[in-house]
């Protein structure tokens, strides 16, 4: 399994591939155990399959549905990793009993975090009770002995700081007055001062002599010496198990999706429990924010869902943040692109082909004979990428297999086994027709296999993009409403709009999500590059581009 990877697919079989104990951090943030519709978010075939399954058999069949899963994330942590799983107060003590408890086990239990990811909430029925704005977040490590914990901290209020850091040195720094004696037996004098009656001195003489030299020492207006703790070197309270200031910082942080979690809590979560190069997983990306804030702390990282409209959104949530530190990532689908496929670079395809068939590449292309690849087994392959494939890549295939190894090649025919293999995206007539007289014939088998039969591949949707100058408001800026028309055979899932393309810079939309392909927008005067993306329910995505004059009027720019 590759790393910074978004997969679209079951994260319980997906996981079932991937390798025990590779992973350094779990977070996962389920759909709750609300048994309301809401719960399908996005809206999409997966999601609605996944949801359906899960509410067949109530709470006890939504715990066996989670627990196989969190089973598979405890094979793949490492000895040293954690896992942080986000609920709510609709199964939350079923969680941790029947799954956390049983699967990590109590005495790997190090928290129960409460969020409170809201100040108001609407659910007080006929004022029977309190309202809910927390979820829960149950802590586990892998192995408590073994885990290294790195504590967080946040900024004092200000209130704190007026109270405690009260005092200020004559340069204006300012500190805290902390006391220097302590109940625990120790020394009592210290160059003729002695502590508070019942008290000693917490510090060696030679520490107190240290302190004093430094200026570190303060001393009240009756002569008592306290220790200076300077708030410029404090790096804030401590965070404990309540968290009420993890929240959006601004309105663009948030991308259309209803559950999504703030960057602020994910920062928290992935800063006290992994470190620069460890391996981030979410099984369940919903709006991409573990992904996305994974790579900005410059952590690696897996992320999955079944939908893929969360796939999607969660790609261009990290295309949109790309620096000189991002390190590139993948996207896996059901479905590749035809088009992509087709005419990507022809030794890029020919690797790629002979990975799915779990066959070796001939890396060195010199000397073979016309062979691309072989099977386990040595059985020849040639990947063509190309249409139509005619007769004479047979011919010339079989000579390149004769030659390339005569005793395995006599072999395949005795035993009536293939003697290799050719890939392409379609055959031809002749080609057919002499594959079938071979083996008729001489008994030589041929096997031609279509690209459709090793990968699923389909055709991505097309789009068009009309305009309409609605109206010119009071500063004489156009509104202008943009309709995005997109058309597949699978059927279309939602259009993300870029309103200042840069073709060098790649699409970095300002909509990530509209599903149903229409915004209004007011433009100045001047020239705008408008591009709208269309993505189908398999992922494959169109691109629509156009330039749009506005000056009295709106046209468009060929």
């Amino acid at each position: 399994m590759s790393i910074n990877k978004l997969i679209h697919g079951d994260n319980l079989e997906i996981m079932k591939s991937m390798e025990s104990e590779s992973i350094d951090l779990i977070y996962l943030d389920p759909p709750f155990f609300s048994n309301r519709n809401y719960e399908v978010i996005w809206g999409d075939k997966g999601e609605i399959r996944s949801f359906q399954d899960r509410w067949a058999g109530g709470i006890d069949h939504y715990i066996a549905w989670l627990k196989e899963r969190v089973e598979q994330m405890h094979r793949l942590l490492k000895p040293t990793g954690s896992i942080f799983l986000h609920c709510d107060w609709h199964a939350d003590a079923y969680i941790r009993v029947d799954i956390l408890d049983k699967i990590f086990g109590n005495k790997n239990f190090l928290n129960d975090i409460r969020w409170k990811r809201t100040t108001t909430h609407n659910d007080n029925k006929r004022g029977k009770q309190y309202g809910r704005v927390s979820d829960t977040i149950f802590f586990y490590a892998k192995n408590i002995r073994k885990f290294k914990f790195i504590p967080q901290f946040e900024r004092y209020t200000s209130d704190y700081m007026a109270l405690s850091y009260n005092k200020t040195d004559p340069d204006g720094r300012r500190f805290k007055a902390s006391d220097l004696s302590a109940a625990n037996p120790g020394h009592l004098d210290w160059n003729g001062i002695l502590p508070p009656k019942g008290r000693y001195w917490a510090y060696s003489k030679e520490n107190l002599d240290e302190f004093e030299q430094k200026g570190l020492i303060y001393y009240s207006d009756k002569g008592k010496p306290y220790l200076k703790n300077y708030l410029d070197e404090m790096p804030g309270c401590s965070v404990d198990d309540i968290w009420i200031n993890c929240v959006f910082k601004n309105k663009a942080e948030r991308v259309g999706y209803p559950t999504q979690k703030p960057e602020a809590l994910i920062d928290r979560i992935i800063k006290s429990a992994s470190k620069q190069g460890d391996i981030i997983l979410d099984p369940f990306v919903g709006g991409g924010t573990t992904v996305v804030v994974a790579d900005r702390l410059q952590r690696r990282w897996i992320g999955i869902d079944q939908s893929v409209q969360a796939i999607k959104v969660t790609e261009m949530r990290l295309n949109k943040q790309v620096s000189a530190w991002s390190l590139s990532f993948s996207t896996q689908l059901y479905k590749y692109d035809y088009d992509v496929l087709r005419y990507s670079n022809a030794f890029e395809f020919e690797t790629f082909i002979i990975q799915q068939v779990e066959g070796t590449s001939n890396v060195s292309q010199r000397r073979d004979f016309g062979i691309d690849g072989k099977l386990p087994d040595n059985t020849p392959l040639q990947v063509k990428r190309s249409e139509n494939i005619g007769r004479n890549v047979i011919d010339n295939f079989l000579s390149a297999v004769q030659r390339s190894d005569q005793a395995l090649f006599d072999k395949n025919i005795n035993e009536k086994r293939p003697v290799g293999y050719i890939i392409a995206f379609s055959f031809g007539k002749g080609a057919i027709e002499e594959v079938a007289r071979l083996k008729n014939k001489k008994n030589i088998i041929i096997e031609l296999l279509t690209v459709d039969k090793i990968v699923p591949i389909s055709k991505k949707p097309s789009l068009t993009l009309e305009i309409l100058e609605k109206f010119r408001d009071e500063r004489e800026n156009s509104v202008i409403e943009f309709i995005a028309t997109g058309n597949s055979s699978t059927g279309i899932e939602f259009y993300s709009w870029d309103f200042a393309y840069n073709e060098s810079k790649g699409f970095n939309p300002d909509v990530f999500y509209d599903k149903i392909g229409n915004q209004t927008m007011r433009f100045k005067a001047g020239v705008y590059n408008i591009a709208v993306k269309v993505y189908d329910i398999d992922g494959l995505e169109g691109l629509e581009v156009l330039k749009l004059k506005v000056n009295g009027g709106v046209k468009k720019v060929e």
